[in-house]
């Protein structure tokens, strides 16, 4: 675990509780206020031109380490102006005490927060409300985010912007747009949920004196997503190993018109390093399949038996079901039959849009099958299989409702997006962070689900097979660059496979 502590996710919550550690273990909660102002003041000063800035301070600790920005700026030299939302008596603790040393500086003034206050400043400090924030900016706050927005000036946010809630990355009516963010100890989940990712710009994550081994007692079940979470459980191929060794997969093709879905999930299950790979189609779909495939085997089936015999075969380990196959009562049976017979299996689009109507029972036949399979839902299809958990629902959380339907499903869920969330039914989840938006073309969900399947078939437990597909995923499409088509990703997956490799031997 030490060697995952540093892509630790910590909630609001979770990020109280290190603080109240540190400051039970005899570290003034001042002292931390004073590291973190100083922490931002270097990232303002090493990345901004000197200019007239102006500092926001709500009425909370988020304004406490804005008093102290505030205070070393203008010993630094620069021109400050801060204003203050409230009053300086209302401010208790360690807030308190910062605005008193702010107070008793020469010159130094406390403005009244209103959209007024804002003028010429190159620079704005925003302080005004943390990352706990529970309810929506209205009036003059939202006034004043509205002109800054508008103004054109450079946004430093202190932990994350003003109007973003930590834990969700949704905005409470009005944001703040930053153009960097200094965090602290670890990242929150907001700093990688949309929309929240984008107002933070870019992110510092600053050490400002809270120790490591408070994740110890914290226990974190959130991380971003990187080869320091799966790859010791990667299957990398053993010197004395065999093909049979590493899985056979096989991919449900739909009819000869649209196999193409199928044909890119096996071509990548293979590519990941499965040891065979088959595409099970109808029998009109052979050749057209036969005509495009090399490496990959075909095995058609007919309308009377449709896959039984195939799985007869138990050799056959894993199985993935819905790219191009039709929502059609077929694709649903397929499914059933897949959990029934116990094969582990990863189920992507049609696969899961058959069962929008009848989500209970595919999550009991799920339950039934002993195994753990993989789903792999965008926006859309997650909303007709959890339509109290989609993205439309008010006070919606990304990460939260990966996890609700990972255990309503029984299933690790890859909820698929810019910022895609996957999560365990144990719990335990990480966002990705490494997409590049070329992502967004079609048939890129396919390959997605051949990583996975392959994956899968060489033994990988599901959350990390997950895992590591989707960062895989994402890091071939950024190795090639614009004009990014779904064909493209598998060619670049030999490359990505290659630095994990080094990675893994410390090179």
């Amino acid at each position: 675990m030490p060697h995952k502590a540093r892509y630790a996710l910590l909630t609001v919550e979770e990020m109280a509780r290190a603080d109240h550690m540190t400051i039970s273990s005899g570290i003034p909660g001042a002292v931390l206020m004073e590291a973190a102002g100083l922490a931002v003041t270097r990232h303002i000063t090493g990345r901004y031109d000197q200019g007239r800035t102006l500092v926001l301070c709500g009425p909370g600790n988020n304004g406490g380490d804005g008093f102290v920005i505030a205070r070393h700026l203008k010993m630094a030299g620069w021109p400050v102006d801060l204003a203050l939302m409230g009053q300086k008596s209302d401010l208790v603790g360690d807030a308190a005490i910062m605005a008193n040393i702010w107070a008793n500086l020469p010159g130094a003034k406390i403005l009244p927060l209103t959209p007024d206050v804002m003028t010429d400043h190159i620079l704005v400090v925003d302080a005004i409300f943390g990352a706990g924030l529970s309810r929506p900016i209205e009036g003059p706050a939202a006034d004043l985010i509205e002109k800054i927005n508008r103004s054109g000036s450079k946004v430093v946010a202190v932990d994350v912007p003003s109007g973003i809630e930590g834990n969700s990355g949704q905005i409470r009516n009005m944001g703040i747009r930053a153009a960097s963010t200094v965090t602290f100890f670890r990242k929150k989940p907001g700093h990688l949920l949309f929309p929240g990712r984008e107002y933070c710009g870019t992110i510092e994550v600053a050490d400002i004196g809270i120790p490591a081994r408070s994740l110890q007692e914290i226990k974190p079940e959130t991380y971003r997503n990187d080869p320091a979470i799966w790859l010791d459980d990667f299957p990398f191929p053993k010197k004395a190993g065999h093909k049979y060794d590493r899985g056979r997969g096989v991919v449900i093709s739909g009819g000869p018109a649209t196999g193409g879905a199928a044909r890119l999930a096996a071509r990548a299950a293979l590519r990941i390093g499965a040891g065979l790979v088959s595409i099970a189609c109808p029998d009109d779909a052979a050749v057209p399949h036969a005509s495009c495939l090399t490496a990959v085997m075909i095995k058609p089936f007919d309308g009377s038996d449709n896959i039984n015999n195939l799985l007869k075969d138990d050799r056959l380990n894993c199985w993935c079901a819905g790219p191009g196959g039709g929502v059609t009562e077929q694709t649903k049976s397929h499914i059933l039959k897949i959990l029934a017979a116990g094969r582990q299996c990863v189920i992507d689009a049609d696969g899961l849009s058959v069962f929008q109507d009848q989500p209970e029972a595919f999550f009991q036949a799920i339950g039934k099958s002993r195994v753990t399979p993989i789903l792999t839902p965008h926006d859309g299809e997650f909303a007709r299989l959890f339509p109290d958990l989609g993205h439309r629902n008010l006070g919606y959380n990304k990460l939260s409702s990966a996890r609700k339907a990972a255990v309503r499903a029984g299933a690790v869920i890859i909820l698929k997006g810019p910022d895609t969330v996957i999560a365990s039914p144990d719990g335990r989840a990480v966002i990705n962070e490494n997409a590049p938006p070329t992502l967004a073309t079609a048939g890129s969900g396919d390959v997605l689900a051949g990583i996975c399947l392959g994956l899968l078939a060489q033994g990988m437990n599901g959350f990390s097979a997950a895992s590591a597909a989707v960062w895989i995923h994402a890091a071939a499409a950024a190795a090639f660059g614009p004009g990014l088509i779904s064909e493209d990703i598998e060619g670049q997956i030999p490359e990505v496979l290659r630095c994990l490799a080094k990675k893994q031997h410390g090179l």
